[in-house]
């Protein structure tokens, strides 16, 4: 993809196929079985609460030891292991990331004000400087404090109306502290905390808790892609206009047909040239590698995806993935349509071009505003002609007014749309719209297939 797009509100999330879901549910009930665990140590370590200070001391610790948690659940969130992006799909990965965010930031405040309001009352002490006390001089506080700030200032930059207004590159850089803020934050929970100090067993399901996040952290987001790339070496090739503001990127590098990307799937990519090579960024692949070729396709949007069209010839490039679930797998019938906007186009080209279809049974419905912003139609018309696909336009009128996919333009276009699979990519808009003429054209939200790619 060109450019993120954002996770729809719940009722436009379709379900998935049936295993998607089975994986969802299970990996969900891991995790609240593994906060209900946390919570059972608290009970087994804590007697006879006393007074308010005993209930403010208790609820910190309880809100203490599930943030700890909540914690090693966000890094790993942030491994992108790709069973799970490609398994339950990157949008509920991106969704399940800013809840767990959302819930981390809630529980440190909570800990943070009941520990110290606590420990005030216990010494009968003002909460400023009781809190200063905490900070000081106790074991492994002055770390604690740093990363509890940090992720306090990712959580805060994370907002989506102060994300709006940041580079991508800058939010990109200070999410990464999130790493160095578990770290520092990490000791003086065995230092400090009651569960642990005397507990052997504690301490050691904690190790071996953090322990494994920070396997899938350096397997996932160092190991496999260091392994890829110095495998495949990829480099650029050439970039080719496609349509005002839209270049394809033809990208070099060896056995890329063993990459193991399956069409509609995206990477992440890290041109590493002056300017680009800090931030990576998502975009499909808008052909299936062949032999030593592949080829993604940018709307010029941002400074990096503007600088794209001047990439050098041999560049060379670090990827990551690939990723996401908007695969031939999530079909369940045998009719398909495939609804783009705007660069959303790229991944749908090769699901166009590989999706197992009888002549007819295949739609693409490409929505833009004028006929010049049509990105890749030669190739789209070759493959509509080859395989008997129907492609369809959908442009503003010559007003300038705008078309919209509506239930009824659906249903004239395709009278049986309800018993076809939908495959849907575009800007959030045309998303949203896309979907609410689907579910009123009678399509079930099962079979409407869709993803974003926010992180």
């Amino acid at each position: 993809m060109a450019t993120a797009i954002q996770a729809p509100p719940a009722r436009h999330r379709a379900p998935g196929p049936p295993r998607h879901r089975w994986l969802a549910a299970g990996l969900l009930g891991g995790a609240w079985a593994g906060g209900f665990a946390v919570l059972a140590l608290w009970w087994q370590d804590t007697g006879p609460v006393v007074g308010a200070a005993g209930w403010l001391t208790g609820a910190g610790r309880i809100t203490g030891l599930l943030c700890g948690y909540m914690c090693a659940l966000l890094v790993a969130l942030m491994a992108r292991v790709p069973w799970l992006e490609t398994g339950v799909g990157s949008d509920r990965a991106a969704r399940w990331h800013a809840s767990a965010g959302r819930w981390t930031i809630g529980l440190l405040l909570c800990h943070i004000v009941l520990i110290t309001l606590g420990y005030a009352a216990q010494a009968h002490t003002g909460v400023l400087r009781q809190l200063g006390t905490i900070v000081f001089d106790l074991p492994d506080m002055l770390m604690a404090t740093a990363g509890a700030l940090i992720l306090l200032a990712v959580g805060y930059t994370s907002a989506r109306a102060v994300r709006r207004r940041m580079r991508y590159e800058t939010w990109y850089h200070l999410h990464l502290l999130t790493y160095a803020a578990v770290f520092l934050a990490f000791w003086h929970q065995l230092a400090l905390g009651a569960d642990f100090v005397g507990g052997t067993g504690a301490r050691a399901a904690w190790y071996a808790l953090y322990l494994g996040v920070a396997v899938l952290v350096v397997w996932f987001r160092v190991l496999t892609p260091l392994r890829l790339n110095l495998r495949h070496r990829i480099r650029v090739h050439s970039v080719v206009r496609e349509a005002p503001d839209v270049y394809s990127v033809w990208l070099q590098g060896h056995r890329l047909d063993q990459l193991g990307a399956r069409p509609g799937q995206f990477l992440r990519w890290r041109f590493l040239t002056r300017g680009r090579w800090l931030a990576s960024h998502p975009y499909s692949l808008s052909a299936v590698p062949r032999g030593d070729l592949m080829r993604i396709t940018v709307k010029a949007l941002g400074d990096h995806s503007a600088g794209v069209a001047g990439l050098a010839r041999g560049t060379r490039v670090w990827a990551e993935g690939p990723y996401g679930a908007l695969t031939a797998g999530r079909r369940r019938g045998g009719k398909v349509l495939l609804i783009a906007g705007g660069t959303g186009i790229t991944p749908l080209r090769t699901l166009f071009e590989t999706l197992p279809a009888r002549p007819g049974a295949l739609t693409l419905l490409y929505r833009a505003r004028t006929a010049e912003e049509l990105a890749l139609r030669g190739e789209l018309e070759a493959i509509a002609a080859a395989r008997g696909a129907h492609l369809v336009y959908v442009l503003n009128e010559p007003d300038g007014s705008r078309a919209e996919v509506t239930a009824e333009r659906l249903r004239a276009l395709l009278p049986d749309v309800d018993r076809h699979d939908v495959f849907l990519c575009g800007p959030p808009g045309l998303s949203l719209a896309a979907y609410d003429a689907l579910r009123d054209a009678g399509v079930p939200a099962s079979r409407i297939h869709h993803e974003s790619f926010e992180l």
